[in-house]
């Protein structure tokens, strides 16, 4: 498969968004005093789950951002 150069583009830059967003709603996740995620110092069900769609997330955008970053990198051919 052969990606364009502005595709591969927006793959990386997803990849890299997906990471800025993430690594921020883990911080405000941790420090939360809301009483959401945590229960008298234990982790709630709400931060169990919000944890897991970030990791989720981290893998997904890794994932997009390297075929993107693999698609910049690709050798083009000129016919």
């Amino acid at each position: 498969m052969k990606l364009s150069r502005p595709v591969s583009w927006f793959l990386l830059a997803f990849g890299v968004w997906s990471w800025i967003i993430w690594i921020t709603f883990v911080k405000n996740l941790v420090k939360d005093g809301s009483g959401l995620a945590f229960d008298d110092g234990h982790p709630t069900a709400y931060f169990w789950v919000h944890l897991a769609l970030a990791v989720v997330s981290f893998v997904w955008g890794t994932v997009i951002g390297v075929l993107g970053l693999r698609g910049l990198r690709a050798p083009r051919r000129t016919s």
